[in-house]
């Protein structure tokens, strides 16, 4: 984990900030500037939620924040937004993760042919018993 925070500069923030729910009910959302900033720092550094440095808040608020605005499409929506705005590709690039699978991850033995079972291969051929 990079012990360096991140954090959204004043521009970035009020590219995002139009297009960041209102809708809120009850008790007011803590600083959404700080939690994003620790959702992107995760995402970046590839850390676990609960080892996000305490700067940014409780840890199980950037999961949950995470979490709730992917199942209401909140993240979709600002990632069509800012890649609409255009700009060089460099910054309008929204992900370019690599996966590498395990190599036991393919399965078994491959080919397309099938194969006869060896049980019918012997089958036919009885053997006597003396």
């Amino acid at each position: 984990m990079s012990d360096v925070a991140f954090w959204l500069s004043d521009e970035q923030f009020s590219r995002l900030e139009p297009h960041l729910p209102q809708d809120t009910r009850g008790k007011a959302r803590v600083d959404d500037r700080r939690v994003i900033s620790g959702i992107i720092h995760v995402l970046k550094s590839g850390c676990r939620w609960v080892d996000a440095p305490s700067i940014y808040g409780p840890r199980k608020t950037l999961y949950n924040r995470f979490v709730r605005w992917g199942d209401k499409g909140i993240w979709q929506g600002i990632f069509k937004a800012l890649a609409a705005a255009g700009g060089p590709p460099a910054e309008v690039l929204i992900d370019s993760s690599a996966v590498k699978a395990h190599r036991c991850a393919a399965g078994g033995k491959g080919g397309n042919g099938r194969r006869r079972l060896v049980a019918r291969g012997v089958v036919g051929q009885r053997k006597s018993m003396r």
